[in-house]
């Protein structure tokens, strides 16, 4: 099987990739490497039988115009992504978005034989209906969608990942809508909570102060492992053609106050967790109903919020904090 996967350098894309070359796949990665890094990691899946990464900026004119037409999957995990650059520039993530999709669109409309597309939406997409009160917990794919003020510049994200759902619906390709949830694990980079929360507990001495903005608030983390085996196996069921499905684990719901104390227990640092101002637009509880996705994929989330969070703490203690705890050791 041939497969393509877009931001296949980044954090998803690259477990991804490292687990259908583990399957026998070919697999080309696309990536610009503007967030996705050509690391020891990278490095080491590019020596996999079947590598091939594809370094290309999706929206250059002929861009993947020398790509091949027998890829049996794709999977478009590109995207404009970040509070950052959505406060910054929501124009840009709004247009970029659209024009990386349709670029993919057409080229998986050229492909002899083509299987699956699987598009990564985003969870964000459920934020106005959170806003307007309507929103289940667990929340299930087919909730009524409700749009947030269009003037904020944190809406551009999710609309141009809900234009793209609608897109993939109309462009006459064999589609699948992945809508992920929190995942997280090794190599996901520090602008992520269960980083940056190690990071900032590596670093305090012990004793001192670990302040957890946005406390009470809840989410449902999906270790990179599981997320990736649901996204291999709707990418390849029959039933999920044509569907929409969350990526998660709706079992390791855990508050932002009793995560940071779970992480200073891993890190092995003694503070004191102090709670913090709530995170302006944050939503207070995300958590996804995955009765669709497990029915679909046959594929139910295995690893626990404590095995994950440890798995991921000894990856970066080893590739990012070596010197930080070499120190305090």
């Amino acid at each position: 099987m041939r497969v393509l996967i877009t931001g296949g350098a980044g954090f998803i894309g690259a477990h991804l990739a490292q687990s259908y070359l583990a399957d026998g796949c070919r697999v080309d990665l696309l990536d610009n490497l503007s967030r996705g890094q050509h690391d020891a990691t990278l490095a080491s899946i590019l020596a996999m039988p079947g590598a091939n990464l594809v370094e290309c900026d999706l929206l250059a004119p002929g861009a993947l115009d020398g790509l091949d037409n027998d890829y049996d999957t794709i999977v478009h995990l590109a995207a404009i992504v970040g509070v950052a650059n959505v406060n910054r520039q929501p124009y840009a993530v709004l247009r970029k978005n659209v024009d990386l999709l349709s670029a993919i669109l057409e080229l998986a409309a050229r492909q002899r034989d083509l299987r699956r597309l699987v598009f990564a939406s985003t969870s964000e997409v459920y934020a106005g209906t959170a806003e307007a009160g309507d929103l289940p917990i667990p929340t299930p794919e087919d909730v009524q969608i409700v749009l947030p003020d269009l003037a904020g510049s944190r809406s551009s994200y999710l609309l141009s990942k809900l234009y793209g759902e609608a897109m993939c619906r109309h462009a006459g390709v064999p589609f699948t809508i992945i809508r992920p949830h929190n995942v997280y694990g090794p190599r996901m980079g520090l602008a992520h909570v269960v980083p940056e929360l190690m990071q900032r507990a590596t670093q305090a001495p012990d004793g001192g102060r670990l302040t957890v903005h946005s406390p009470d608030h809840r989410r449902a983390f999906c270790y990179v492992s599981d997320a990736v085996a649901l996204i291999k196996r709707l990418a390849a069921a029959h039933q999920a053609q044509g569907g929409v499905f969350n990526i998660g684990n709706q079992a390791q719901e855990i508050a932002m106050v009793a995560l940071a104390k779970d992480i200073t227990r891993i890190v092995g640092r003694r503070l004191k967790v102090e709670r913090g101002a709530d995170t302006p637009g944050s939503p207070r509880r995300r958590c996804p109903d995955m009765t669709r996705s497990i029915a679909a994929s046959g594929f139910e989330p295995k690893v626990s919020l404590d095995q994950g969070l440890r798995e991921t703490y000894a990856w970066y203690a080893r590739h990012v904090f070596a010197d930080t705890v070499k120190a305090a050791s």
